[in-house]
């Protein structure tokens, strides 16, 4: 069985999949650092801080009756509350990281063809195979000199 796991264990898909994730993880990491250390700066100067955290809109009141001022309040007091400001919040944060993981991967592919170098135009063949003898011939031929078949 020991030697089943290691045979298993170091497939080339496993390995693969172990590398995946730890590059995964540290690609998770740079752009987390991207969002909130270059992105989020600007940003929020830009937005003046807004949060919508604190927008909601009761249900059904809870222990305590309303109006509630934040949503501490309204759950503290029990209320059930539909919390689209942690809605908005959400879609912000996806759509500033899906910008990010998009300006990284473009600027990868950038460099990944600019590191990739044309291929040399492959020149004509000068010889083709006698479909008879299966010897190589010269391209102009129209017979062939081993076989003396018309081609």
């Amino acid at each position: 069985m020991l030697k089943e796991f290691r045979e298993f264990a170091l497939k080339g898909n496993v390995v693969d999949m172990a590398v995946g994730i730890i590059i995964g993880g540290a690609f998770g990491a740079l752009v987390n650092s991207m969002v909130s250390d270059v992105l989020m700066p600007p940003l929020g100067l830009f937005l003046k801080g807004a949060d919508f955290s604190d927008l909601f809109f009761v249900l059904k009141e809870g222990s305590s009756p309303g109006p509630y001022l934040a949503l501490a309040d309204a759950k503290s007091a029990g209320a059930v509350t539909l919390n689209y400001g942690l809605f908005f919040n959400a879609l912000i944060g996806f759509l500033i990281m899906a910008f990010a993981v998009f300006l990284l991967v473009r600027s990868i592919n950038r460099l990944r063809r600019m590191s990739e170098k044309p291929a040399a135009p492959t020149a004509a063949p000068e010889t083709k195979e006698c479909p008879f003898c299966f010897t190589a011939i010269p391209v102009k031929a129209v017979r062939c000199p081993n076989c003396t078949s018309q081609l």
